[in-house]
Protein backbone atom coordinates (compact mmCIF):
# COMPACT_ATOMS: atom_id res chain seq x y z
CA UNK A 1 0.00 0.00 0.00
CA UNK A 2 1.41 3.21 -1.16
CA UNK A 3 0.89 5.72 2.41
CA UNK A 4 0.45 9.94 1.90
CA UNK A 5 2.89 12.36 3.29
CA UNK A 6 0.63 13.33 5.86
CA UNK A 7 0.46 9.72 6.70
CA UNK A 8 4.04 9.05 6.98
CA UNK A 9 4.70 12.41 9.21
CA UNK A 10 1.81 11.37 11.83
CA UNK A 11 3.93 8.16 11.39
CA UNK A 12 7.25 9.52 12.05
CA UNK A 13 5.54 12.28 15.17
CA UNK A 14 4.64 8.63 16.67
CA UNK A 15 7.83 6.85 16.48
CA UNK A 16 9.43 10.22 17.99
CA UNK A 17 7.07 8.90 20.76
CA UNK A 18 8.31 5.72 20.57
CA UNK A 19 12.01 6.68 21.37
CA UNK A 20 10.69 8.20 24.36
CA UNK A 21 9.69 5.24 26.12
CA UNK A 22 12.69 3.50 24.85
CA UNK A 23 14.65 6.09 26.56
CA UNK A 24 12.45 5.39 29.73
CA UNK A 25 13.21 1.77 29.59
CA UNK A 26 9.71 1.14 28.76
CA UNK A 27 9.19 -1.23 24.82
CA UNK A 28 9.25 1.52 22.39
CA UNK A 29 5.99 2.07 21.50
CA UNK A 30 4.39 5.11 20.30
CA UNK A 31 0.88 6.40 19.11
CA UNK A 32 -0.60 9.74 17.87
CA UNK A 33 -4.14 10.40 17.42
CA UNK A 34 -5.22 13.38 14.76
CA UNK A 35 -8.87 15.06 14.49
CA UNK A 36 -9.10 16.90 11.16
CA UNK A 37 -5.91 16.68 10.27
CA UNK A 38 -4.76 17.75 13.62
CA UNK A 39 -2.81 16.08 16.52
CA UNK A 40 -4.94 16.02 19.42
CA UNK A 41 -2.97 13.22 21.36
CA UNK A 42 -0.05 11.98 21.38
CA UNK A 43 1.49 9.28 24.16
CA UNK A 44 4.27 6.56 24.46
CA UNK A 45 4.51 3.41 26.46
CA UNK A 46 4.71 4.28 29.91
CA UNK A 47 4.32 0.47 32.10
CA UNK A 48 7.82 0.59 33.44
CA UNK A 49 7.90 4.50 33.76
CA UNK A 50 4.39 4.36 36.27
CA UNK A 51 4.44 0.48 37.00
CA UNK A 52 0.82 0.06 35.17
CA UNK A 53 0.47 -2.89 32.93
CA UNK A 54 -2.29 -0.85 31.33
CA UNK A 55 -0.38 1.93 30.57
CA UNK A 56 -0.12 1.61 26.45
CA UNK A 57 1.22 4.24 24.34
CA UNK A 58 -3.00 3.38 22.69
CA UNK A 59 -4.75 3.73 26.11
CA UNK A 60 -2.63 6.79 27.13
CA UNK A 61 -3.68 8.29 24.00
CA UNK A 62 -7.03 7.45 23.74
CA UNK A 63 -7.63 8.27 26.96
CA UNK A 64 -6.19 12.34 25.99
CA UNK A 65 -8.46 12.49 23.09
CA UNK A 66 -11.45 11.64 24.82
CA UNK A 67 -9.88 14.25 27.21
CA UNK A 68 -9.66 16.68 24.48
CA UNK A 69 -12.91 16.43 22.37
CA UNK A 70 -15.01 16.04 25.72
CA UNK A 71 -16.51 12.80 24.70
CA UNK A 72 -15.43 8.77 24.30
CA UNK A 73 -16.89 8.94 20.79
CA UNK A 74 -13.80 9.25 18.44
CA UNK A 75 -15.26 8.31 15.29
CA UNK A 76 -13.59 10.84 12.50
CA UNK A 77 -10.33 10.22 14.57
CA UNK A 78 -7.45 8.21 12.90
CA UNK A 79 -4.27 6.35 15.39
CA UNK A 80 -1.50 6.37 14.23
CA UNK A 81 0.62 3.72 16.25
CA UNK A 82 4.29 2.37 15.68
CA UNK A 83 3.30 -1.44 16.64
CA UNK A 84 0.63 -3.46 15.96
CA UNK A 85 -1.87 -3.03 18.56
CA UNK A 86 -2.24 -5.75 21.63
CA UNK A 87 -5.93 -6.86 22.60
CA UNK A 88 -6.11 -4.28 25.29
CA UNK A 89 -5.47 -1.57 22.83
CA UNK A 90 -8.08 -3.39 20.39
CA UNK A 91 -10.19 -3.48 22.80
CA UNK A 92 -10.37 0.26 23.90
CA UNK A 93 -9.62 1.15 20.09
CA UNK A 94 -13.24 -0.66 19.35
CA UNK A 95 -15.28 0.90 22.74
CA UNK A 96 -13.58 4.22 21.27
CA UNK A 97 -15.14 4.08 17.45
CA UNK A 98 -11.87 4.84 16.17
CA UNK A 99 -11.98 5.40 12.35
CA UNK A 100 -8.72 4.59 11.39
CA UNK A 101 -5.86 2.61 12.77
CA UNK A 102 -2.43 3.33 10.87
CA UNK A 103 0.31 0.84 12.06
CA UNK A 104 3.82 0.26 11.53
CA UNK A 105 4.86 -3.42 12.02
CA UNK A 106 3.08 -6.54 12.86
CA UNK A 107 3.43 -7.93 16.64
CA UNK A 108 3.51 -11.90 16.14
CA UNK A 109 3.30 -12.53 20.05
CA UNK A 110 0.42 -10.26 21.23
CA UNK A 111 -0.68 -8.34 17.86
CA UNK A 112 -5.05 -7.97 17.62
CA UNK A 113 -5.01 -6.65 14.31
CA UNK A 114 -4.08 -9.83 12.05
CA UNK A 115 -0.67 -11.24 14.21
CA UNK A 116 -2.15 -13.45 16.66
CA UNK A 117 -5.63 -12.58 16.36
CA UNK A 118 -7.70 -10.44 14.58
CA UNK A 119 -9.67 -8.72 17.05
CA UNK A 120 -9.99 -5.23 15.35
CA UNK A 121 -11.55 -6.81 12.10
CA UNK A 122 -13.86 -9.67 13.97
CA UNK A 123 -17.03 -9.72 12.59
CA UNK A 124 -18.18 -10.09 15.89
CA UNK A 125 -17.57 -6.66 16.60
CA UNK A 126 -20.68 -3.96 16.31
CA UNK A 127 -17.76 -1.17 15.15
CA UNK A 128 -14.62 -2.09 12.70
CA UNK A 129 -12.34 0.36 11.98
CA UNK A 130 -10.00 0.43 9.14
CA UNK A 131 -7.02 -0.74 9.63
CA UNK A 132 -3.65 0.12 7.47
CA UNK A 133 -0.29 -1.79 8.02
CA UNK A 134 3.13 -1.16 7.21
CA UNK A 135 3.38 2.20 7.81
CA UNK A 136 7.25 3.28 7.95
CA UNK A 137 7.55 -0.22 9.08
CA UNK A 138 11.45 -0.67 8.98
CA UNK A 139 11.85 2.02 11.47
CA UNK A 140 9.53 0.55 14.31
CA UNK A 141 10.95 -2.76 13.37
CA UNK A 142 14.23 -1.12 13.86
CA UNK A 143 13.23 0.57 17.12
CA UNK A 144 12.26 -2.74 18.60
CA UNK A 145 14.85 -4.67 17.74
CA UNK A 146 17.45 -2.10 19.23
CA UNK A 147 15.85 -2.16 22.16
CA UNK A 148 15.58 -6.14 22.86
CA UNK A 149 18.81 -6.15 21.68
CA UNK A 150 20.07 -3.53 24.62
CA UNK A 151 17.66 -5.46 27.03
CA UNK A 152 19.79 -8.69 26.20
CA UNK A 153 23.07 -6.81 26.57
CA UNK A 154 22.15 -5.70 29.53
CA UNK A 155 21.18 -8.61 31.26
CA UNK A 156 23.84 -10.14 30.33
CA UNK A 157 26.16 -7.72 31.56
CA UNK A 158 24.00 -8.08 34.66
CA UNK A 159 25.02 -11.85 34.95
CA UNK A 160 28.55 -11.42 34.37
CA UNK A 161 28.97 -8.65 37.18
CA UNK A 162 26.83 -11.04 39.68
CA UNK A 163 28.52 -13.84 38.97
CA UNK A 164 31.69 -13.00 37.57
CA UNK A 165 31.98 -14.54 34.88
CA UNK A 166 34.42 -13.77 31.74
Amino acid sequence: MTFSEHNKKFMSLALKEAEKAFFNNDVPIGAVIVYEKDIIAKAYNQVELLRDSTAHAEILAITSAENYLGNKNLSGCDLYVTIEPCVMCAGAIILSRISNVYFGAFEPKFGAAGSLFNILLSEKNNYTPNIYSGLLEDKAKSLMKEFFISKRDKDFLSYELINNVR
